[in-house]
């Protein structure tokens, strides 16, 4: 495999996920031949906007001798399971792709969210007992519970419910960091394993979430975040949920980048939602916490 250009940059987890594959990396077309010529490389990932009439004319003419071309967005989504957003949003195919679920679609949801909350709450009711205790313990100036505004299905409000996982009256950061002093030490073992998000039971029987789905973001961080991403809204178009696609691909975001990355696994599960996908998220989130390997 190859890829052509240097548009975008893959992240490190991507990185780690394409090690199974032989990849070769160039911004020359005339390297491109001897490449697939010399190591039998037939598939070309085109990595980059801009190519000049003479550049198309040479990838055509591969292409008739069975050279197989593969857009950075085909390529992401079929090896990545992510929508590739170009920067300039130019792109405008999500607005016709992307719809919300059709009845059978969410019927599915819901018994998968009250089949999962049963033995969710079965396995998990010991576990949060447990960390009402160690919360009012260690940082017992506050409720147990966090209640926070975010943004749901259609981009309407509702009030969230999480564990608290902060100590009352710390210094105002949108994003939480490594080491944030703000968090206090059990806490960080139940942001490491979802734990904290538990109480959001509550908010999937209401019908507010899902159990699986793009994660609810804070309300105050949205418009900015429509501003700077283009379909940022489109996430909007099912309800969040307690894990999901992007939460099992892609750590806690610590900047706008880091929110764009979890945007475009976010709109592949959106695109191509399957009972398949929603159990291969339900396993990785297992293993999350089974592993002790917390994104």
């Amino acid at each position: 495999m190859i890829i052509f250009g240097d548009e975008y940059q893959f992240t490190k987890y991507e990185l780690e996920r394409l090690k199974k594959f032989e990849i070769s990396y160039t911004s020359s077309i005339h390297e491109i031949r001897n490449l697939v010529g010399n190591f039998n490389k037939e598939i070309v990932v085109i990595n980059s906007s801009n190519l000049g009439h003479s550049t198309v004319e040479e990838l055509s003419s591969m292409n008739l001798k069975g050279v197989h071309f593969l857009t950075l967005e085909h390529f992401m989504e079929q090896y990545l399971h992510k929508c590739y957003i170009p920067e300039d949003g130019g792109d405008l195919h999500y607005l016709e792709d992307l719809k919300p679920f059709s009845k059978w679609q969410y019927f599915q949801k819901r018994f998968i969210d009250f089949f999962g909350l049963f033995w969710l709450f079965l396995f998990s009711a010991p576990v949060m007992l447990y960390s009402a205790f160690k919360i009012k313990r260690e940082s017992p100036d506050g409720e147990v519970f966090f209640r926070q505004s975010r943004v749901g299905k259609y981009g309407d409000e509702f009030v969230c419910v999480k564990f608290r996982t902060m100590h009352m009256d710390s210094h105002f950061d949108p994003y939480t960091r490594e080491n944030d002093n703000r968090i206090f030490p059990f806490a960080e073992k139940m942001r490491k394993y979802r734990l904290d998000e538990l109480p959001q039971m509550w908010n999937i029987l209401k019908g507010e979430m899902h159990l699986i789905g793009p994660r609810a973001e804070w309300n105050i961080l949205v418009p900015n975040y429509r501003k700077e991403l283009p379909f940022y809204n489109e996430r909007n178009l099912i309800a969040p949920g307690i894990t999901g696609h992007a939460q099992v691909n892609y750590p806690y975001g610590a900047n706008i980048e880091d929110t764009r990355q979890k945007l475009m696994y976010d709109l592949y599960y959106i695109k191509y939602w399957n009972i398949w996908l929603e159990l291969q998220i339900v396993w990785k989130t297992a293993m999350t916490v089974i592993k002790k390997k917390g994104l």
